[in-house]
């Protein structure tokens, strides 16, 4: 199989680069300065082990992919941009007939749970993935993923449920590039759970933090509202103990010289500038659900507010204190 890494970020570029290492045949597709930064230099990828650079076939839409029947697309764009880009890739042909949406598998390995529902519009083949991978997009060209002896857990299974060859076959293909791959039947339920630790994603990205007391009191309060309205929604999550007998000890950070700073997806945003952040399919999602079914979810709702404008306003990652936006919680409650 040969994997099309749609969104070569810190999540498509960790993943790219691991499968490329593995002997895996892989396309990078990217746009901007990422694009021309790969296509120029290469991916760098840095882990514990040190960095390597990989030179790979490099692709700044579908139109640069000449896909085949064998072709696995891997959907790494943040949520915010699922839809242009499944809008692109679904109609492009298919060597030997069909297109990409009627053929191909395509793997959503994104935070949140809204662009499997988007995929289903456009692909017969959707299969979620749940993904533990931290790792740092530290400039246009590299990425750093600190983890080891695993640098991710990745968990699959067909959308909305189920599991089959395709899950088992790229499983086996992460398995052999440093990743954990469970093939799972539920595997919404894995990505629900992974959202309610999403709901810290904003916190950090304001204030710069999220350890201390007062983020934790934060945090809880996020996290109280989402639990609330998933079992209003009558949505399973995952629990800690079964989340922490896959992880184990196997996937331990490890400091990497020169890298920056490694905070989580949307603290990246902000500090990178996008003027987007995924808080809409975050703390939004929980928003939606509590509107739906009648739950009052003040505090997702000020955090996705504020991640938004931040944003939008390109304002500094990190700028806002913990007290100043417990005050804007407080007051929005």
């Amino acid at each position: 199989m040969r994997y099309i890494i749609v969104g070569t970020g810190a999540v498509g570029g960790a993943l790219g680069g691991r499968l490329a290492e593995a002997g895996h045949e892989v396309v990078l597709v990217a746009r901007g300065a990422q694009y021309e930064a790969l296509c120029a230099g290469g991916l760098r990828l840095t882990t514990p082990e040190g960095t390597r650079t990989h030179r790979l076939p490099v692709a700044d839409g579908p139109e640069g992919v000449d896909l085949t029947p064998d072709d696995v697309l891997v959907l790494a764009v943040k949520t915010q941009d699922s839809t242009t880009a499944l809008d692109a890739w679904s109609p492009r042909p298919v060597r030997g007939g069909g297109t990409a949406g009627e053929r191909l598998p395509l793997i959503c390995a994104q935070n949140g749970v809204e662009s499997e529902r988007l995929a289903l519009r456009r692909f017969r083949r959707v299969h979620g993935c749940c993904v533990y991978l931290p790792a740092t997009f530290v400039e246009p060209g590299r990425v750093s993923a600190p983890c080891a002896p695993l640098t991710g857990i990745l968990h699959l299974g067909r959308y909305p449920s189920g599991a089959d060859d395709t899950a088992h076959a790229v499983a086996a293909d992460w398995e052999r590039a440093r990743f954990a791959a469970p093939v799972v039947p539920d595997v919404m339920r894995w990505k629900y759970a992974k959202l309610l630790s999403n709901l810290a994603n904003a916190i950090e990205a304001v204030t710069g933090v999220l350890t201390g007391p007062d983020a934790f009191a934060l945090f809880d309060r996020a996290r109280e509202e989402g639990e609330a309205v998933l079992a209003a929604a009558g949505i399973e999550v995952t629990g800690k103990a079964e989340q922490q007998a896959v992880r184990g000890d196997r996937m331990r950070f490890h400091p990497l010289d020169g890298t920056g700073r490694g905070g989580g997806s949307s603290w990246q945003s902000l500090s990178r500038g996008t003027g987007t952040i995924e808080a809409d399919h975050l703390n939004g999602e929980i928003v939606l659900l509590g509107r739906i079914h009648g739950i009052p979810t003040p505090v997702n709702d000020v955090l996705r507010r504020t991640a938004n404008s931040f944003a939008r306003e390109r304002r500094a990652a990190g700028s806002m204190t913990v007290a100043e936006l417990t005050a804007l919680v407080d007051a929005g409650a």
